[in-house]
């Protein structure tokens, strides 16, 4: 985390200290309940990496990765160019909802949004494979898939995380 000279705390996507305990202003909602918001116009915006994305995802979610896997190390780095990419694509009053796999990444995704500016996220639990309890495996959350949603791998033009980080190599960075 970054100190602000406001005193507000910046979430530094590289830190290993959870933000999860900032306070909040997004709610929690279940897939099904993200289903039912898409026919109201929310965006689904899907926060896994592009591999993840184009194995499966909500019928014309969005891809932005919160980290990318990187090709020497296989580790997962963080997504540098999020927020300019949200911020290049989507208003600060668009209606989001945030998934990932689980929602945990999501989670994130949405604390970093709302901290950007963002006041109309919905972080999506269970994301798109479902939350289990590590210690039980038993289900937290259920996800896009369990739940038996539409799924699609074709991705949509102007969905690919390579055509929405094209708005934003052509409009540059959006002032905050």
């Amino acid at each position: 985390m970054n100190p602000e000279p406001s005193g507000f705390l910046i979430p530094d996507p590289l830190s290993p200290i959870p933000i999860h305990n900032l306070l909040m202003s997004f709610d929690d909602i279940t897939v099904r309940e993200a289903r039912e918001k898409q026919a109201e116009g929310y965006t689904y915006v899907d926060v896994r990496s592009v591999p993840e994305f184009e194995e499966g995802h909500p019928p014309e979610a969005v891809n932005v990765p919160l980290f990318h896997r990187d090709a020497q190390s296989g580790q997962m780095m963080a997504n540098r160019e999020f927020l300019d990419v949200m911020r290049a694509n989507f208003a600060s009053d668009a209606k989001l909802l945030i998934g990932c796999r689980a929602g945990a990444r999501s989670a994130q995704a949405s604390e970093m949004l709302v901290l950007a500016g963002f006041n109309d996220v919905l972080n999506v639990t269970g994301g798109f494979g479902g939350a289990r309890d590590p210690m039980t495996g038993a289900v937290r959350a259920e996800g896009w898939t369990q739940a038996a949603l539409p799924v699609e791998t074709a991705t949509l033009e102007g969905h690919s995380y390579e055509d929405l980080h094209a708005t934003l190599a052509a409009r540059g960075p959006v002032a905050e």
